[in-house]
């Protein structure tokens, strides 16, 4: 038997740095066919409600192609035709619209379980809020409160029980997300009014088929992978995934390789590219694609990264909302970031280099800082005294600036 071909752990990133969009050209202005590019690179966009520099599913965006006005994201999911749709993709992200029959079985894995977290949703009470969706369409869940009960023995989280309902029927597919107000409130409707007709037309694939398809995806976002790797990306089992890598492998889509340092067997996306240099320069959000698998990020690129926003204050590392710093095809830094709006300053709270940083490291992330900034409005940028790169990213802003 062949042994599989060996990657260096150099080439490994390069992979996955391309398969994620990463030597892609930055547009002065980028368009819809930017924004559609770059969705084909990450595949999704991980939702989250922190909004202390800017939300998640922005980030990526900004991190691949720069500065681009968010209306492009904001047209893609509330505008008919509709390109993308909030789901249980990864966690809660958007995803391409054409993924919602993919994922119709885990939606009915969800009605058999009753929903994400409790089973404490009735047929009358789901029922009953189903029926004023349909008739009232789009609405939060405070639209249909009325005042209702809020239980307080739910984790904290003090959902209503018409919050439970929409969350469980959203979990089933029974109503959609038709967008969100300007306190990032879910406003759902019936599938009808939110996903186009072909999209909802679409046949429902075998579970063997919707596993490959979404393995499928995940190699290509990825370039190179473990199966864990390639699991992990839709949030499917690894027994799961295996199954249909193994399919993948035979067909010839997945090639199986080896790579420095992974004591895992790795598969290889037969139309990934393999650059001898890439030349990025990126912030990335916590919520990122490249680096949301910790181990992951860890193996590729020896850079170990955890989030800290549910750590004690004064127990945190680098601080509360830390993004990594990549420049070239290595991470190089670590900023601690925060969106200052009322005064118009983007705040460095600490600031710390890698091992092996290269001397240019203060000035391309101050570059990447003043575009951040300009960005997302901030006239200003205040660095403070934590951190080892703190110095020299003072003075490396000010001759930016």
């Amino acid at each position: 038997m062949t042994a599989a071909p060996t990657l260096s752990r150099v080439q490994a990133r390069r992979i996955a740095l391309v398969a994620q969009g990463f030597r892609d050209p930055r547009h002065t202005v980028p368009t819809m066919r930017t924004f559609n590019r770059t969705l084909s690179r990450t595949g999704v966009l991980q939702v989250d409600s922190v909004n202390v520099l800017q939300r998640a599913h922005y980030m990526p965006l900004f991190s691949r192609m720069g500065a681009y006005g968010t209306e492009l994201l904001r047209r893609a999911a509330e505008r008919r035709p509709r390109r993308i749709v909030e789901y249980w993709a990864h966690v809660q992200a958007f995803m391409p619209v054409d993924l919602w029959p993919v994922m119709r079985h885990r939606m009915d894995s969800y009605r058999e379980r009753r929903g994400k977290w409790w089973g404490g949703v009735s047929d009358e009470l789901a029922a009953s809020v189903l029926a004023e969706v349909a008739a009232r369409g789009p609405v939060t869940a405070r639209d249909l409160d009325d005042g209702g009960p809020r239980p307080t023995d739910n984790w904290g989280w003090n959902w209503s029980e018409a919050r439970k309902a929409l969350d469980y029927l959203y979990m089933c597919g029974d109503v959609a997300i038709a967008g969100r107000n300007t306190q990032f409130e879910v406003r759902y409707d019936v599938p009808e009014r939110v996903l186009p007709a072909a999209v909802l037309a679409l046949p429902t694939p075998t579970v063997e088929d919707a596993r490959r398809e979404l393995v499928r995806r995940a190699a290509v976002s990825h370039g190179v992978g473990t199966a864990s790797c390639l699991a992990d990306y839709y949030r499917l089992g690894v027994k799961e995934a295996q199954g249909a890598i193994d399919d993948l492998v035979e067909d010839g889509e997945l090639l199986p390789v080896s790579v420095e340092g992974w004591r895992r067997p790795a598969y290889l996306h037969r139309d990934a590219a393999l650059p001898r240099t890439v030349r990025a320069r990126a912030l990335l959000s916590p919520f990122d694609p490249l680096v949301w698998e910790r181990q992951r990020t860890e193996h590729l690129f020896g850079f170990r990264y955890r989030i800290e926003i549910y750590v004690p204050a004064a127990k945190r590392v680098h601080g509360y909302y830390v993004l990594p710093f990549l420049l070239g095809d290595a991470m190089v830094g670590r900023v601690d970031l925060k969106a200052d709006r009322k005064t118009g300053v983007l705040r460095v709270l600490g600031s710390y280099a890698e091992p092996g940083a290269p001397d240019e490291t203060p000035d391309e992330l101050a570059a990447e800082l003043v575009d951040l900034a300009g960005w997302l409005g901030l006239g200003e940028i205040a660095v403070e005294p934590r951190g080892d790169l703190a110095d020299a990213l003072t003075l490396a802003v000010k001759r930016v600036g």
